[in-house]
């Protein structure tokens, strides 16, 4: 059975109601999917959060979340400039803002230059350290649009990317890494590529006629197993990050709401992915629960 999918363009209430042209905006930024942002924003409260820094910094997870919807909405908008010739081959893709004509390629080219100017403005806020950090993630950013095209593993690029947040709301406290940081980074580049997996099950017709390539497509006929082996990689590396801050075998509890909310996908995912983009959604939980057990930890103090 070939699951319903949801267009990318669909948008309800306040957008539905805006002009033709500052609605394609805002869908070109995928403003009406907060989804996206979310996940961009929860590594950087990983960081915050398991160096001990969150308490005291508050205000740095104020102006980390104005960034992720910033900085989301950039790279969607870039990812949609580079992609809007691959977009008008797939169903999902097909009536989003450039494909479908509503915004025109000059429009985009400013848009992404406005909100990159907005980013530049959270980007101050840090310490030096952390702005090197997140400036340095530029180059990923502007190499995954390309990772579908010559890799089955272009999840693994996105959690790179995604993943980036963490390193920065380390450093925006630390000012240095240590192991516990690269843990952390390592098991939340599993988490996106798990998450990710997810998604891509919604296009595996589309893509594998137009030859975009993903771990969905390469999976096959396993992919429950294999977001499973990614859950697991990411608890592991969560894992290790909270024992190099605190190597107490109780710190690790802190995990269990997040490890249980992870099996439950897996377990409930359907493998004809009709049920994928709500298991998608649903780590904007685990995100929170994620974070929570780094907070419970970080605030605890370190060794």
């Amino acid at each position: 059975m070939t699951p319903k999918l949801v267009p990318d363009s669909e948008y309800t209430g306040v957008i539905a109601l805006l002009p033709v042209k500052l609605r394609a905006l805002l869908l070109l930024a995928r403003l009406d999917r907060p989804i996206g942002w979310w996940l961009l924003f929860w590594p950087c409260i990983f960081g915050l959060a398991l160096s001990g820094g969150l308490i005291a910094r508050w205000d740095l997870a104020y102006w980390m979340l104005l960034g992720a919807i910033v900085m989301r909405g950039a790279g969607c908008v870039y990812n949609d400039i580079v992609d809007r010739d691959l977009d008008a081959q797939v169903a999902r893709t097909a009536s989003r803002p450039l494909p479908s004509g509503d915004i025109g390629l000059r429009g985009a080219w400013a848009f992404l230059l406005g909100l990159c100017a907005f980013g530049l403005l959270v980007l101050l806020q840090l310490r030096w350290e952390a702005q090197i950090v997140a400036v340095s993630s530029l180059l990923l950013v502007a190499a995954y649009p390309f990772m579908k095209r010559i890799t089955y593993w272009p999840q693994i690029w996105l959690g790179l990317v995604f993943s980036w947040g963490a390193l920065v709301g380390w450093m925006a406290i630390m000012g240095q890494g240590n192991a516990a940081m690269f843990w952390l980074y390592a098991g939340t580049i599993f988490w996106v590529v798990g998450y990710d997996t997810i998604y891509a099950m919604q296009d595996r017709e589309d893509d594998a006629l137009v030859g975009i390539k993903s771990s969905a497509l390469r999976l096959g006929g396993s992919v429950r197993l294999g977001v499973a082996a990614f859950y697991v990689l990411t608890i592991l590396g969560w894992g290790m990050a909270i024992w190099s801050v605190r190597p107490e075998k109780q710190a690790l509890v802190a995990l269990l709401p997040v490890a249980f909310h992870l099996g439950m996908q897996v377990a409930s995912l359907k493998s004809d992915g009709s049920n994928a983009l709500g298991h998608f959604r649903s780590n904007r939980v685990a995100g929170l629960l994620a974070a929570l057990a780094f907070l419970v930890v970080g605030a605890a103090g370190q060794y």
